[in-house]
């Protein structure tokens, strides 16, 4: 029987970026979405997933292939980011279980894309950004990006950073040491 714990959704999204300023027209958009579901009351990362997402106002430089191993040849082959929002709430019930990411970038990110498309939000308001709760737990004055938090919970990095479903496996990791703790909201 499940406790008052339950499940979390930890997401995080890769998107077009560039080495300096985008070219003419272009804007940064969505291309992978990682989600791992946290059963907090196990202690346990139960699934991992990965959608792929076309994008149409951008293309995905090579920067980007470096930085996330993603291809534009790769990305032509994802669903579309309204389709990409909709799979998240219907299959993996993005708006009623709370979720979280690491910093505030993911859920802005969907939420500018959001108004700037035919999509609907695909997330609850329940919220948390896990970077912020680490830092406070750690008692750090600078907030760690994702890696380096790895290293101060002295957990390892598993998979390729700046992979969405690696990212969101490993942040999800960081959850469970913070909730192992009883640092976890």
């Amino acid at each position: 029987m499940r406790g008052t714990g339950g499940l979390l959704n930890v997401v995080d999204v890769e998107a077009t970026c560039w080495d300096g300023t985008p070219p003419v027209g272009a804007v940064s958009e969505i291309i992978e979405i990682g989600l791992t579901v946290v059963d907090l009351d196990a202690g346990e990362r139960i699934e991992r997933h990965r959608i792929l997402v076309r994008p149409v106002r951008s293309e995905v430089s090579d920067f980007c292939t470096e930085l996330t191993g993603l291809t534009q040849a790769e990305v032509d082959t994802g669903l579309g980011f309204t389709e990409a929002c909709r799979l998240l709430a219907v299959e993996h019930s993005a708006g009623l279980r709370p979720w979280a990411s690491w910093g505030e970038y993911d859920r802005r990110q969907f939420a500018r894309q959001c108004r700037t498309s035919s999509a609907t939000y695909p997330f609850g308001q329940r919220h948390t950004n896990a970077k912020l709760v680490f830092t406070a737990a750690h008692g750090l004055r600078e907030r760690p990006g994702m890696a380096q938090a790895l290293c101060i919970a002295g957990l390892p990095l598993e998979g390729r950073h700046h992979r969405g479903d690696d990212d969101a496996w490993n942040i999800a990791a960081l959850i469970l040491a913070l909730s192992g703790r009883g640092d976890w909201p």
